[in-house]
């Protein structure tokens, strides 16, 4: 399947969450197992050249493609979650937002020193959350080997806040 097909299967919704916003859903190519497979096959091509011993996958939809990139590289899987959700020792990052702010958080045991760690996310809009979980990444000494997304909105320039943590950043679709 194409990238051409697989945007096919991303919804745009106006006026979403509020006037003026175009939202990008992927509820409908997750419930195309085709496309999904897909998404997943496009990502490895991808990453085959990278370096990675753990996925963070950011909370909630990173963790669907993040898990799946996991088990396909045989690698562990770090949830990066937000604030409140997390049971044992943890870290935490505050970052603002458009409107307020937010927090995210990872087990301090999630990572070792030194290991080289994909952040995934379903959308790269401004950058803020993924940096914030290079944040985590950086406090616990590990290395952010990179970033993969579904999807990147470029007009919102969110690239450029990630290449201070890392030169490779792969996006399947941009708009």
């Amino acid at each position: 399947m194409t990238l051409e097909q697989i945007e096919n299967h991303i919804r745009a919704v106006p006026d979403f969450p509020k006037p003026g916003i175009l939202f990008r859903d992927i509820t409908p190519l997750l419930g195309h197992a085709k496309a999904r497979k897909a998404v997943l096959d496009h990502l490895l091509e991808a990453l085959s050249d990278w370096e990675i011993d753990a996925i963070a996958g950011i909370e909630s939809r990173g963790f669907l493609f993040g898990m799946t990139l996991a088990d396909a590289l045989n690698i562990p899987f770090v949830p990066i979650r937000k604030a409140g959700k997390l049971p044992y020792d943890k870290i935490e990052h505050s970052y603002e937002l458009e409107y307020g702010s937010a927090t995210l958080e990872i087990h301090t045991d999630a990572i070792q020193p030194g290991d080289r760690v994909l952040i995934h996310d379903d959308l790269l809009a401004t950058g803020g959350t993924a940096a914030a979980a290079a944040e985590l990444l950086k406090r616990l000494d590990a290395d952010v080997a990179g970033f993969s997304f579904i999807i990147a909105l470029n007009f919102l320039g969110g690239d450029e806040v990630l290449r201070k943590y890392s030169g490779s950043i792969h996006t399947l679709i941009s708009y």
